[in-house]
């Protein structure tokens, strides 16, 4: 803005332009000093206030709901490893076992995908380390699964080969399994002895019930040895289901086979009893596969539903004459059957 000054020899008001310098002088205070408010401004913001700019908040809302997706993505990971890990356990020592298929070595179940790095992305990216991981564990189970899938498939067609394999293999409990009334007592592995005291390696599962307790042959199969003895298994069943399979039933109060008997799965062979080195009425059952003793759980779901295993149970009963002759009679003559 113009200035106008008095001219003492002319005496007229002349206009008078500042410098131009001036100008920029003043320019230069003004932004220094808006600079100054909007760094104070800053500052108090967030140094004083302890308060995050509008995009910094919105981008921490934005990391705090992925962080928690992540965090549930990591719990369903965890839930499916764990169901992968049993279904290959389970594969391992029971489907591949039938059929005498080696395991699958963890070297080839842990190996890497191999190629190129498919994470070279990720990595350059440099992102939160609980992304990279995700991936890579979700790789590994995609791969795992896919192993498990061929593996299932190869016993698949074994399954198709071997016809009435399926109906030989010991797969079922030897018992009602109704825990209101039966109890898992002391299971495969080493343990105390309950008679002697000192370490031992028990070879089967017993079941703690009531004396008389039907017990149920686990598959079909034909009865090799009936034994009687006053310690040890006491009265004893042992089937030989073919295919490497053998079982034990022990302790019995009675025994309903004879020997050279063939059985069926679901037939009862016995009642649960007390005899030999026991401690009280329970039944002792093992699985023995190609003379070595396995634990018998990992052939049966003792959890499976009462009505299916009574329907097994009555088809056996309907199957079999036992109920409309004597058991002596029955007993001669499917051993003379099973002999010839």
């Amino acid at each position: 803005m113009p200035k106008y000054v008095l001219n003492p020899q002319t005496l007229l008001y002349e206009k008078r332009e500042p410098p131009k310098s001036l100008k920029y002088i003043r320019l230069a205070v003004a932004s220094v000093t808006a600079l100054g408010f909007v760094f104070l401004y800053f500052w108090l913001y967030t140094s004083v206030f302890r308060l995050d700019l509008p995009r910094t908040a919105v981008l921490k809302s934005r990391v705090a709901k992925w962080e928690a997706r992540m965090e549930v993505l990591g719990r369903r990971l965890d839930l499916y490893e764990a169901t992968l890990s049993g279904i290959e356990q389970r594969d391992d020592d029971v489907y591949r076992s039938i059929y005498g298929l080696g395991e699958i070595p963890d070297e080839v179940k842990n190996a890497g995908l191999g190629g190129l790095n498919r994470y070279a992305e990720l990595d350059q990216l440099g992102g939160n380390e609980s992304l990279s991981r995700t991936v890579h564990r979700i790789d590994n189970l995609t791969k795992r699964a896919y192993i498990q899938s061929k593996s299932l498939d190869e016993v698949a067609v074994l399954a198709r080969q071997e016809g009435d394999m399926l109906s030989c293999v010991p797969s079922v409990p030897p018992l009602l399994p109704d825990s209101r009334k039966v109890m898992l007592s002391s299971g495969f592995g080493y343990r105390t002895d309950p008679v002697y005291g000192g370490g031992e390696m028990h070879g089967g599962q017993d079941f703690a019930t009531d004396r008389g307790v039907p017990v149920y042959s686990t598959g079909d199969g034909v009865v090799t040895e009936i034994n009687s003895n006053f310690n040890g298994y006491g009265n004893e069943i042992i089937i030989d289901h073919g295919y490497g399979y053998k079982t034990r039933y022990a302790h019995l109060n009675s025994m309903s086979v004879v020997e050279g008997m063939k059985v069926k799965r679901g037939e009862q062979i016995g009642t649960v009893g007390s005899t030999g080195k026991v401690t009280g009425p329970h039944l002792h059952y093992e699985v023995i596969y190609r003379g070595e003793r396995v634990n018998p759980m990992n052939f049966m779901d003792f959890n499976m539903p009462l009505d299916e295993y009574r329907s097994m149970v009555e088809t056996r009963r309907e199957e079999s004459p036992n109920g409309k002759r004597s058991s002596t009679t029955e007993l001669l003559r499917r051993r003379n059957r099973g002999n010839g």
